[in-house]
């Protein structure tokens, strides 16, 4: 018995074969795909259950939203109503009462001096608001011609 030895250098089969054989992952996908399909309608099953009734009716109560107006004099303005700067506070305190407790949007001049902000802020805190807001106005965008 003679063994012979085979050189591979000899031969043309030299080069490498560097591309993936697709043939066998898209049969694994195919089966895959029919088993699939088949157990899909098989798992997806029903239960008939009876679920009780129950009536819901929306929330009616919103929260109001209080406008506190500083002009540039420090004239305070509820609502566009004259406010004393005396009662502030007592007004501020009737409002927080309410349920649900108002929001406060202040709406303070330019021109107002910061002193009169800063009262209106302190009679809010004083009177238990703890929805506090500042309302200001967007600068005007530059146009380009």
């Amino acid at each position: 018995m003679s063994f012979a030895m085979h050189d591979a250098r000899t031969e043309g089969d030299t080069e490498v074969m560097n591309e993936i054989n697709m043939t066998p992952l898209v049969d694994v996908m195919l089966v895959l795909l029919i088993i699939f399909i088949i157990t899909v309608p098989v798992i997806k099953h029903a239960v008939n259950v009876e679920l009780p009734a129950a009536t819901s009716q929306p929330q009616q109560a919103k929260p109001q939203t209080l406008q506190l107006s500083v002009d540039a004099q420090g004239a305070y303005f509820l609502n566009e109503a004259p406010v004393a700067a005396q009662a502030l506070t007592g007004v501020l305190q009737a409002q927080a009462a309410t349920e649900p407790q108002p929001a406060l949007h202040i709406h303070g001049d330019k021109a107002a001096r910061y002193e009169y902000v800063a009262h209106a802020m302190a009679a809010a805190q004083t009177a238990g608001l703890r929805k506090i807001g500042f309302i200001t106005e967007p600068k005007p965008s530059k146009s380009t011609p």
